[in-house]
Protein backbone atom coordinates (compact mmCIF):
# COMPACT_ATOMS: atom_id res chain seq x y z
CA UNK A 1 0.00 0.00 0.00
CA UNK A 2 1.45 3.13 -1.05
CA UNK A 3 1.62 5.85 1.56
CA UNK A 4 2.86 9.62 1.36
CA UNK A 5 4.12 12.12 4.14
CA UNK A 6 2.64 15.53 4.85
CA UNK A 7 3.87 18.91 4.07
CA UNK A 8 6.50 19.95 6.50
CA UNK A 9 5.57 22.25 9.47
CA UNK A 10 8.08 25.16 9.36
CA UNK A 11 9.01 27.56 12.35
CA UNK A 12 8.88 30.90 12.06
CA UNK A 13 12.40 31.08 13.65
CA UNK A 14 13.97 27.70 12.67
CA UNK A 15 15.78 25.94 14.74
CA UNK A 16 15.41 22.23 15.65
CA UNK A 17 14.00 20.01 12.71
CA UNK A 18 12.58 16.62 13.73
CA UNK A 19 12.31 13.70 11.48
CA UNK A 20 10.11 11.08 11.49
CA UNK A 21 9.94 8.41 9.02
CA UNK A 22 6.49 7.97 7.41
CA UNK A 23 3.24 9.05 9.18
CA UNK A 24 0.89 5.49 9.83
CA UNK A 25 -2.18 5.01 9.14
CA UNK A 26 -4.01 6.76 11.69
CA UNK A 27 -2.00 9.55 10.97
CA UNK A 28 -2.77 9.76 7.23
CA UNK A 29 -6.62 8.60 8.24
CA UNK A 30 -6.86 11.87 10.17
CA UNK A 31 -3.95 14.25 8.46
CA UNK A 32 -2.19 15.29 11.29
CA UNK A 33 1.16 14.44 12.52
CA UNK A 34 1.43 11.53 15.59
CA UNK A 35 -1.92 11.40 15.67
CA UNK A 36 -2.06 7.72 16.87
CA UNK A 37 -3.73 8.31 20.60
CA UNK A 38 -0.96 5.83 21.75
CA UNK A 39 1.73 7.61 20.34
CA UNK A 40 3.66 9.86 23.18
CA UNK A 41 5.34 12.36 20.64
CA UNK A 42 2.36 15.40 21.26
CA UNK A 43 2.19 14.68 24.83
CA UNK A 44 6.21 14.86 25.47
CA UNK A 45 6.22 17.68 23.17
CA UNK A 46 4.07 19.90 25.51
CA UNK A 47 5.53 18.58 28.51
CA UNK A 48 8.89 19.90 27.73
CA UNK A 49 7.48 22.96 26.16
CA UNK A 50 5.25 23.52 29.22
CA UNK A 51 2.63 23.73 27.59
CA UNK A 52 -1.18 22.44 28.38
CA UNK A 53 -1.10 18.94 26.70
CA UNK A 54 -4.99 18.99 25.94
CA UNK A 55 -4.24 21.59 22.92
CA UNK A 56 -5.87 20.68 19.61
CA UNK A 57 -3.73 19.57 16.69
CA UNK A 58 -3.40 23.41 15.29
CA UNK A 59 -2.35 24.79 18.85
CA UNK A 60 0.70 22.17 18.81
CA UNK A 61 1.58 22.56 15.66
CA UNK A 62 1.67 26.75 16.65
CA UNK A 63 3.31 25.49 19.48
CA UNK A 64 5.97 23.81 17.25
CA UNK A 65 6.34 26.94 14.84
CA UNK A 66 6.46 29.64 17.59
CA UNK A 67 9.52 27.41 19.56
CA UNK A 68 11.81 27.09 16.57
CA UNK A 69 10.47 23.21 15.78
CA UNK A 70 9.95 22.16 12.40
CA UNK A 71 8.46 18.93 12.18
CA UNK A 72 8.91 16.34 8.93
CA UNK A 73 9.36 12.98 7.84
CA UNK A 74 12.56 11.52 6.12
CA UNK A 75 10.30 9.29 3.40
CA UNK A 76 7.96 11.25 0.86
CA UNK A 77 6.50 8.13 -0.08
CA UNK A 78 6.70 4.49 0.55
CA UNK A 79 5.17 0.92 -0.11
CA UNK A 80 4.04 -0.12 3.75
CA UNK A 81 1.52 -2.53 5.07
CA UNK A 82 0.18 -1.22 8.21
CA UNK A 83 1.89 1.71 10.34
CA UNK A 84 5.29 -0.56 11.32
CA UNK A 85 8.14 1.11 10.88
CA UNK A 86 10.07 -2.43 10.04
CA UNK A 87 7.34 -2.59 6.96
CA UNK A 88 8.98 0.40 5.05
CA UNK A 89 9.80 -0.35 1.31
CA UNK A 90 10.85 0.96 -1.84
CA UNK A 91 10.64 4.64 0.00
CA UNK A 92 11.52 7.86 -1.73
CA UNK A 93 13.00 10.61 0.38
CA UNK A 94 11.74 14.18 0.97
CA UNK A 95 13.98 16.81 -0.28
CA UNK A 96 15.12 17.36 3.59
CA UNK A 97 18.50 19.49 1.44
CA UNK A 98 16.66 21.81 -0.23
CA UNK A 99 14.61 22.83 3.39
CA UNK A 100 17.89 22.85 5.36
CA UNK A 101 19.22 25.34 2.67
CA UNK A 102 16.10 27.54 2.41
CA UNK A 103 16.11 27.94 6.37
CA UNK A 104 20.15 28.26 7.47
CA UNK A 105 19.29 29.11 10.84
CA UNK A 106 18.52 25.30 11.26
CA UNK A 107 21.02 23.71 13.69
CA UNK A 108 19.80 20.47 14.91
CA UNK A 109 18.29 17.79 13.61
CA UNK A 110 16.12 14.67 16.03
CA UNK A 111 15.43 11.41 14.55
CA UNK A 112 12.55 9.95 15.76
CA UNK A 113 13.45 6.66 16.41
CA UNK A 114 16.34 4.87 14.75
CA UNK A 115 14.72 4.13 11.18
CA UNK A 116 14.40 7.65 10.75
CA UNK A 117 18.06 8.16 11.09
CA UNK A 118 18.91 5.09 9.21
CA UNK A 119 16.43 6.36 6.20
CA UNK A 120 18.45 9.72 6.17
CA UNK A 121 21.63 8.32 5.76
CA UNK A 122 20.58 6.25 3.41
CA UNK A 123 19.49 9.59 0.98
CA UNK A 124 21.38 12.48 2.79
CA UNK A 125 24.46 13.61 3.20
CA UNK A 126 25.33 14.86 7.17
CA UNK A 127 26.15 18.20 7.22
CA UNK A 128 29.04 19.43 9.54
CA UNK A 129 27.01 22.61 10.60
CA UNK A 130 24.28 20.59 12.10
CA UNK A 131 23.92 18.57 15.28
CA UNK A 132 22.19 15.24 15.24
CA UNK A 133 20.66 13.05 17.90
CA UNK A 134 18.89 9.80 17.71
CA UNK A 135 16.23 9.45 20.34
CA UNK A 136 13.99 6.73 20.97
CA UNK A 137 10.82 6.31 19.11
CA UNK A 138 7.75 7.84 20.54
CA UNK A 139 5.86 5.07 18.94
CA UNK A 140 3.41 2.97 20.91
CA UNK A 141 5.59 -0.15 19.78
CA UNK A 142 8.26 1.44 21.25
CA UNK A 143 7.33 -0.29 24.65
CA UNK A 144 10.22 -0.50 26.04
CA UNK A 145 10.47 3.39 27.26
CA UNK A 146 8.38 4.41 29.87
CA UNK A 147 7.03 7.96 29.24
CA UNK A 148 9.52 9.58 31.66
CA UNK A 149 12.21 7.68 30.26
CA UNK A 150 11.54 9.04 26.51
CA UNK A 151 10.73 12.81 28.17
CA UNK A 152 14.49 12.35 29.84
CA UNK A 153 15.87 11.38 26.48
CA UNK A 154 13.85 14.18 24.63
CA UNK A 155 14.09 16.71 26.79
CA UNK A 156 17.26 17.44 24.42
CA UNK A 157 14.86 19.80 22.73
CA UNK A 158 15.08 22.36 26.17
CA UNK A 159 18.65 22.68 26.14
CA UNK A 160 19.46 22.80 22.79
CA UNK A 161 16.35 25.91 22.35
CA UNK A 162 18.57 27.13 25.95
CA UNK A 163 21.64 27.13 24.18
CA UNK A 164 20.24 28.82 21.47
CA UNK A 165 19.57 32.09 23.48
Amino acid sequence: MLKKSFAPVIATNPKILILGSLPGDRSLKENEYYAHPQNRFWPIITDILNANPGLDYNKRIHLLQTSGICLWDVCETALRMGSMDTDILKETPNDISTLLDKNLSIFAILFNGKKAEQLFDRYHRRRANLQYFTLPSTSPANARYRRDQLVQAWDIISELLRSDN
